[in-house]
Protein backbone atom coordinates (compact mmCIF):
# COMPACT_ATOMS: atom_id res chain seq x y z
CA UNK A 1 0.00 0.00 0.00
CA UNK A 2 1.39 3.66 -0.60
CA UNK A 3 1.17 6.72 1.00
CA UNK A 4 0.07 10.09 0.12
CA UNK A 5 0.37 13.50 1.26
CA UNK A 6 -1.87 15.57 2.15
CA UNK A 7 -2.57 19.32 3.62
CA UNK A 8 -3.19 22.96 3.38
CA UNK A 9 -0.72 26.24 2.97
CA UNK A 10 -1.63 28.76 5.49
CA UNK A 11 -1.00 32.06 6.30
CA UNK A 12 -1.35 34.41 8.99
CA UNK A 13 -2.41 38.12 8.09
CA UNK A 14 -0.39 39.91 10.43
CA UNK A 15 -1.16 43.53 9.39
CA UNK A 16 -2.35 45.86 12.46
CA UNK A 17 -2.93 43.37 14.25
CA UNK A 18 -2.11 42.49 17.90
CA UNK A 19 -0.35 39.30 19.03
CA UNK A 20 -3.53 37.61 20.17
CA UNK A 21 -5.46 38.49 17.00
CA UNK A 22 -3.10 36.81 14.89
CA UNK A 23 -5.02 33.98 13.25
CA UNK A 24 -4.12 31.44 10.83
CA UNK A 25 -6.30 31.29 7.94
CA UNK A 26 -6.28 28.13 4.87
CA UNK A 27 -5.07 29.29 1.44
CA UNK A 28 -4.69 26.34 -0.54
CA UNK A 29 -5.21 22.23 -0.91
CA UNK A 30 -1.86 21.02 -0.90
CA UNK A 31 -3.01 18.72 -3.57
CA UNK A 32 -3.84 21.74 -6.39
CA UNK A 33 0.06 22.12 -6.26
CA UNK A 34 1.91 18.96 -5.58
CA UNK A 35 0.15 15.27 -6.64
CA UNK A 36 3.50 12.86 -6.14
CA UNK A 37 4.70 10.17 -3.86
CA UNK A 38 8.10 10.26 -3.27
CA UNK A 39 9.24 8.53 -0.08
CA UNK A 40 12.95 10.56 -0.34
CA UNK A 41 10.91 13.69 -0.42
CA UNK A 42 8.51 12.75 2.27
CA UNK A 43 11.32 11.68 4.29
CA UNK A 44 13.53 14.89 4.06
CA UNK A 45 10.77 17.58 4.54
CA UNK A 46 8.69 14.95 7.22
CA UNK A 47 10.46 12.03 8.33
CA UNK A 48 8.10 9.92 6.63
CA UNK A 49 8.68 6.89 4.75
CA UNK A 50 12.27 7.10 3.78
CA UNK A 51 13.77 7.68 7.09
CA UNK A 52 17.61 7.42 6.80
CA UNK A 53 18.45 9.62 3.88
CA UNK A 54 18.31 13.06 4.74
CA UNK A 55 17.35 14.52 8.46
CA UNK A 56 13.96 15.29 8.33
CA UNK A 57 13.78 19.22 8.30
CA UNK A 58 9.99 18.95 10.43
CA UNK A 59 10.28 15.88 11.66
CA UNK A 60 6.38 14.75 13.09
CA UNK A 61 5.65 17.91 14.84
CA UNK A 62 1.84 17.49 15.22
CA UNK A 63 -0.37 19.74 13.66
CA UNK A 64 0.34 23.01 14.63
CA UNK A 65 -1.78 23.87 18.22
CA UNK A 66 -3.10 26.99 16.38
CA UNK A 67 -3.79 25.36 13.36
CA UNK A 68 -6.92 26.83 10.68
CA UNK A 69 -10.67 25.89 11.83
CA UNK A 70 -10.50 24.97 8.13
CA UNK A 71 -7.57 22.81 8.09
CA UNK A 72 -8.58 21.13 11.28
CA UNK A 73 -12.26 20.47 10.15
CA UNK A 74 -10.39 18.74 7.01
CA UNK A 75 -7.65 16.84 9.00
CA UNK A 76 -10.44 15.54 11.83
CA UNK A 77 -12.56 13.01 10.38
CA UNK A 78 -9.97 11.15 8.74
CA UNK A 79 -8.00 11.01 12.21
CA UNK A 80 -8.22 8.10 12.98
CA UNK A 81 -6.21 7.06 9.91
CA UNK A 82 -3.83 9.58 9.33
CA UNK A 83 0.13 9.66 10.54
CA UNK A 84 3.10 11.71 10.29
CA UNK A 85 1.52 14.86 10.96
CA UNK A 86 3.81 18.39 10.68
CA UNK A 87 3.86 21.60 9.59
CA UNK A 88 7.00 23.88 8.13
CA UNK A 89 6.99 27.35 7.60
CA UNK A 90 8.43 29.10 4.67
CA UNK A 91 11.45 30.86 6.81
CA UNK A 92 12.24 27.22 7.48
CA UNK A 93 12.39 26.34 4.35
CA UNK A 94 14.06 29.44 2.88
CA UNK A 95 16.72 28.71 5.52
CA UNK A 96 17.13 25.28 4.64
CA UNK A 97 20.68 23.96 3.46
CA UNK A 98 19.40 22.59 0.01
CA UNK A 99 22.82 21.49 -1.10
CA UNK A 100 23.60 19.01 1.63
CA UNK A 101 24.29 15.34 0.99
CA UNK A 102 22.29 12.46 2.00
CA UNK A 103 24.02 10.05 4.49
CA UNK A 104 23.97 7.23 2.39
CA UNK A 105 23.98 6.10 -1.46
CA UNK A 106 21.12 5.95 -3.58
CA UNK A 107 20.09 3.27 -4.43
CA UNK A 108 18.47 4.80 -7.64
CA UNK A 109 21.24 5.51 -10.66
CA UNK A 110 21.17 8.92 -11.29
CA UNK A 111 20.86 10.63 -14.75
CA UNK A 112 22.72 13.79 -15.85
CA UNK A 113 22.54 16.27 -18.70
CA UNK A 114 24.60 18.13 -19.97
CA UNK A 115 23.66 22.21 -19.19
CA UNK A 116 24.75 24.92 -21.93
CA UNK A 117 27.45 26.03 -20.01
CA UNK A 118 28.74 22.80 -20.00
CA UNK A 119 28.27 21.72 -16.08
CA UNK A 120 26.39 18.53 -15.73
CA UNK A 121 22.22 19.02 -14.07
CA UNK A 122 20.55 16.23 -12.22
CA UNK A 123 17.76 14.87 -14.66
CA UNK A 124 16.09 12.64 -12.53
CA UNK A 125 16.24 8.79 -10.40
CA UNK A 126 16.14 6.11 -12.35
CA UNK A 127 14.98 7.72 -15.60
CA UNK A 128 15.98 6.43 -19.27
CA UNK A 129 16.39 2.89 -17.77
CA UNK A 130 16.47 1.14 -20.90
CA UNK A 131 19.48 3.10 -22.04
CA UNK A 132 21.36 2.67 -18.62
CA UNK A 133 20.49 -1.01 -19.19
CA UNK A 134 22.68 -1.19 -22.27
CA UNK A 135 24.94 0.87 -21.27
CA UNK A 136 25.95 -1.22 -18.04
CA UNK A 137 24.90 -4.92 -19.23
CA UNK A 138 22.24 -5.39 -16.19
CA UNK A 139 19.20 -7.47 -17.05
CA UNK A 140 18.10 -8.36 -13.63
CA UNK A 141 15.53 -6.37 -13.21
CA UNK A 142 15.71 -6.13 -9.41
CA UNK A 143 19.15 -5.05 -10.02
CA UNK A 144 18.46 -2.45 -12.76
CA UNK A 145 15.91 -0.73 -10.62
CA UNK A 146 18.46 -0.65 -7.63
CA UNK A 147 21.95 0.10 -8.91
CA UNK A 148 22.96 1.86 -6.70
CA UNK A 149 23.41 -1.19 -4.30
CA UNK A 150 25.14 -3.01 -7.19
CA UNK A 151 28.18 -0.66 -7.97
CA UNK A 152 30.19 1.75 -6.42
CA UNK A 153 29.60 4.92 -5.10
CA UNK A 154 30.28 7.69 -8.24
CA UNK A 155 30.48 4.98 -10.65
CA UNK A 156 29.56 6.27 -13.83
CA UNK A 157 28.57 5.61 -17.66
CA UNK A 158 29.13 8.34 -19.51
CA UNK A 159 26.71 8.44 -22.93
CA UNK A 160 27.72 11.46 -24.78
CA UNK A 161 25.68 14.83 -23.12
CA UNK A 162 23.98 12.38 -20.76
CA UNK A 163 26.11 10.71 -17.77
CA UNK A 164 24.86 8.07 -15.63
CA UNK A 165 26.31 7.60 -11.85
CA UNK A 166 26.11 5.85 -8.89
CA UNK A 167 25.79 8.52 -6.04
CA UNK A 168 24.14 10.30 -3.22
CA UNK A 169 21.49 12.72 -3.41
CA UNK A 170 21.45 16.54 -2.38
CA UNK A 171 18.61 17.94 -0.44
CA UNK A 172 17.47 19.75 -3.70
CA UNK A 173 17.23 16.81 -5.96
CA UNK A 174 15.40 14.87 -3.35
CA UNK A 175 12.98 17.84 -2.85
CA UNK A 176 13.28 18.60 -6.63
CA UNK A 177 11.67 22.11 -7.97
CA UNK A 178 10.17 20.10 -10.81
CA UNK A 179 7.76 18.54 -8.63
CA UNK A 180 7.67 20.72 -5.45
CA UNK A 181 7.91 24.40 -7.55
CA UNK A 182 4.87 25.13 -7.41
CA UNK A 183 4.51 24.73 -3.52
CA UNK A 184 7.40 27.33 -3.20
CA UNK A 185 6.03 29.31 -5.88
CA UNK A 186 2.56 29.89 -3.61
CA UNK A 187 5.05 30.07 -0.27
CA UNK A 188 7.34 32.46 -1.52
CA UNK A 189 4.43 35.16 -2.82
CA UNK A 190 2.54 34.46 0.31
CA UNK A 191 5.53 35.35 2.35
CA UNK A 192 6.22 38.73 0.36
CA UNK A 193 2.89 39.81 0.90
CA UNK A 194 2.83 38.04 5.09
CA UNK A 195 6.51 37.60 6.11
CA UNK A 196 8.15 34.93 6.37
CA UNK A 197 7.07 33.25 9.64
CA UNK A 198 3.67 33.99 8.51
CA UNK A 199 3.22 31.27 5.55
CA UNK A 200 3.24 27.73 6.56
CA UNK A 201 2.56 24.22 5.43
CA UNK A 202 0.63 21.93 6.93
CA UNK A 203 0.56 17.91 6.47
CA UNK A 204 -0.49 14.25 7.03
CA UNK A 205 0.15 11.38 5.19
CA UNK A 206 -2.00 8.00 4.61
CA UNK A 207 -1.36 4.74 4.05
Amino acid sequence: MGTDIHGFIECRWDRWLDEDDRVWFQVIDLSHLYNGRDYVAFGSLFGVRDTTSFRALADHRGLPRDVSKEVLADFEPWSDELHGESWISWAELAAADWDEGANEVDGCVHEFRRSSDGTWKMHGRNSSLTRFAELSGLTDARQLYSAGSVYPENTEWPDGDRLFRVGRLQRKDAVPDSEWGAVWSVMRTLADLHGDDGVRMVVWFDG
